[in-house]
């Protein structure tokens, strides 16, 4: 199956609208807009704080204390997603012992919107995490895993369209190559496809054919690798690739104090950003639109 049919043949649009966005004081326009990103990557089934003796996270994190943050920042501002860019499975008891069961009943408690998958995701078989998504109320993308010879088949998706008060965001995800870092037996026949091309063509498509305002990528290839440079990840990503906006990662565990700018391919700015693992920080991003359809932005990491 050619990657552009694949694309395709998956390609689906859910949209909704929330009224009423805040401004800038720099933005004299009232029709200027507020989109907030808020997003986790890694959490790896890391359900409380960390203890009060633990030796560099001390008292840090938890799902409770994340869901008041997101309450509270979505009071601020109701035009606000809340994403998450993979490797939600494994790394604690309630894992080992759910399944991925109270991970996924949670983030929906917390209302994600969209989430891509990790290879960590993959621990318990593909079989395993068919089995959980009916506790996951939010959607999973990835649109370089071919899930089509699998039970994930129509489950995932290459993107999706949310509207938030008038303005288009598509969002679309991308996972890391499963040979050689999970056992085939547990992915079964899942295929990956080339991140650069699918994003070529996918970015296309959100742009040109759906024309989306604000385009996100949740990766889940890694921020950068110092001893393999030439690797794909974000920060390569980003360079040899246009349209996107946002690219919010996972994998690598890298904290980031605020999200890195790269110059992408056109030479234009966009947002790579990763705050960590465990729950441990939130990403927060601002999107600011004005009456013409010019964005701006800032980014920020909360501490949990």
């Amino acid at each position: 199956m050619k990657r552009r049919d694949f694309i395709k043949q998956f390609s689906y649009t859910s949209a909704f609208a929330i009224g009423g966005g805040l401004t800038l004081p720099s933005f004299t326009s009232k029709k200027t807009k507020h989109i907030t990103i808020l997003h986790t990557n890694d959490t790896h089934s890391h359900i409380e704080p960390f203890e009060l003796t633990h030796y560099k996270y001390a008292n840090k994190g938890g799902v409770a204390r994340r869901a008041s943050v997101v309450e509270q920042i979505r009071k601020e501002n109701p035009n606000t997603l809340l994403l998450d860019a993979g490797d939600i499975f494994q790394g604690t008891p309630y894992f080992n012992y759910f399944g991925g069961e109270l991970e996924f009943k949670l983030m929906s408690m917390l209302k994600y919107d969209v989430a891509t998958i990790g290879n960590h995701d993959f621990d318990n078989s593909i079989d395993g995490l068919y089995k959980q998504l009916p506790n996951a109320k939010f959607d999973f993308v990835s649109a370089n895993y071919d899930f089509s010879n699998t039970v994930l088949d129509t489950h995932v998706k290459p993107y999706k369209i949310i509207v938030k008060d008038g303005v288009k965001i598509g969002i679309f995800g991308l996972g890391i190559q499963l040979d050689g870092l999970v056992d085939p037996k547990m992915y079964k026949e899942t295929k990956y496809f080339d991140p650069v091309e699918i994003t070529q063509d996918i970015t296309n498509e959100l742009k040109n054919t759906h024309k989306c305002d604000l385009i996100i990528c949740l990766s889940h290839l890694g921020y950068y690798y110092k001893n393999n440079p030439d690797k794909i990840s974000d920060l390569n990503l980003a360079k040899v690739t246009k349209n996107i906006d946002l690219i919010i990662g996972g994998h690598t565990h890298t904290f980031l104090p605020k999200p890195t700018i790269v110059k992408n391919v056109a030479d234009k700015n966009m947002l790579v950003n990763q705050v960590g693992a465990y729950g441990i920080n939130l990403g927060r991003v601002d999107f600011y639109f004005d009456e013409d359809n010019n964005k701006s932005s800032k980014g920020t990491t909360i501490l949990v």
